[in-house]
């Protein structure tokens, strides 16, 4: 079994994913990828749903993606349409035709406007929808729609990923329970600011539009922008959270009851899961890493360590490696751009292993303790600039032979 496997292998045991009242999926083998996998997934909400989303910050968005932010902002979303195989992306007025006749199509079928619908798809670049094969799928998806279909649904917008990537909890929100399942994919092209990744979350929380929203937005600053795999924003990353107002419990409408910030913490831990397992099914991952930035002076500051490190080839090639090449890490953040640096105060940890201190490698350090952290599949790095009171966290993989193998052939 492989590095990679190991790694990947507490995913598969599938979790018990509770239904949520008022989601309904549908999913259906439209033969996009020319197999029998299922790729297409229609995901109904009562009317009484409210929904608020996420897109990717690429200036060439995909064409789903213009037509899903524009109908957001009519609410009263009724259905969520997702397809895999092909992105839909760099198509032109031919894709946003096509995307808007799949809204269109599934209007028809459930019995509401296309404005109330959202599509989404993710695949290949270039390529223009099979709308013959989409308007087949559609019906047939629709009449298999159940609220009991949440592990086909992950399956359904998968491309890369190994495995499924699913939640579900059932919380005390203020004394009452309430259902929060959700899926997502992504395994290549992650980076902050959304990455290639795709996530829809149901709740049956009683909520308002701008309370549900103020929630989601806090809660990507710390899940989904805080990931990372090789740098690479893609045209149609996004992520959904709707709250169907089924729960028994009062409405969650102002940020100071004790219901939002519950509420607000359990979101949060969602998307964090969620967000995890993107990164533990990094296209080529053989290690989980987490990257901590501690005493920076501002958030921007952590961040932009961080990722340099995360992002750096040869410190992601040496983790991949198991190579305590601590020299790495240290010019991957000697060149992140900090103004005003002072070197001597830096202190760099790989796991509890001290690396470097007073601007040079710590006089505890030996290279039988830095190989022992790096033989663990889950590694922490630990940054402390001593410069304020901020601290930061993102997760990132390793670079390994597969990554360049899985991107060398991903359309053959």
């Amino acid at each position: 079994m492989s590095r990679q496997t190991r790694l990947r292998r507490h995913l598969i045991t599938k979790i018990k994913l509770h239904p949520v009242a008022g989601v309904y999926l549908g999913t259906e083998s439209a033969k996009i990828k020319n197999s029998a996998t299922v790729d297409f997934l229609v995901l109904a909400l009562n009317a009484e749903a409210v929904t608020v989303g996420s897109f990717t910050q690429n200036s060439f968005c995909a064409a789903p993606v213009i037509i899903a932010k524009n109908n957001l902002n009519k609410n009263n979303i009724r259905a969520l349409v997702i397809n895999s195989g092909n992105a839909n992306a760099g198509t032109g007025q031919q894709g946003l035709a096509d995307a808007q006749q799949t809204c269109q199509l599934i209007a028809d079928e459930l019995g509401c406007d296309a404005t109330q619908v959202l599509p989404f798809s993710t695949g290949v670049i270039g390529e223009n929808l099979p709308m013959d094969k989409i308007a087949m799928a559609i019906p047939m998806a629709i009449a298999n729609l159940s609220v009991t279909n949440w592990q086909k649904a992950a399956q359904a917008i998968l491309t890369t990923d190994l495995v499924t990537k699913t939640y579900s909890k059932i919380v005390n929100i203020d004394g009452h329970a309430s259902t929060i399942t959700g899926i997502a994919k992504g395994s290549g092209m992650i980076h902050p600011n959304m990455a290639t990744l795709l996530s829809f979350i149901t709740t049956d929380a009683k909520i308002t539009q701008q309370c549900l929203q103020a929630i989601m937005s806090k809660a990507l600053t710390k899940s989904f922008n805080r990931i990372t795999v090789d740098g690479d924003t893609s045209t149609n990353d996004a992520c959904t959270l709707s709250a169907t107002q089924q729960a028994t419990m009062p409405t969650i409408d102002t940020i100071d009851s004790i219901g939002y910030k519950q509420f607000s913490v359990a979101i949060e831990k969602c998307m964090v899961d969620l967000a995890q397992q993107i990164i533990r099914d990094g296209e080529g991952a053989t290690k989980f890493i987490t990257i901590i930035v501690e005493s920076a002076k501002n958030i921007t500051e952590a961040l932009k360590v961080a990722n340099t490190v995360a992002l750096s080839p040869l410190v992601k090639t040496a983790l991949f490696a198991s190579d305590p090449n601590w020299g790495r890490i240290l010019a991957a953040v000697g060149r992140s751009g900090i103004e005003d640096f002072n070197i001597e105060a830096l202190q760099i940890y790989l796991g509890d292993v001290l690396l470097v201190e007073n601007g040079s490698r710590a006089a505890s350090y030996t290279e039988q303790a830095g190989q022992a952290v790096m033989d663990c599949q889950e590694i922490t790095i630990c940054i402390v600039l001593n410069r304020g009171q901020i601290t930061e966290t993102i997760w990132t993989t390793d670079f390994s032979y597969d990554y360049v193998k899985i991107n060398a052939e991903y359309r053959s």
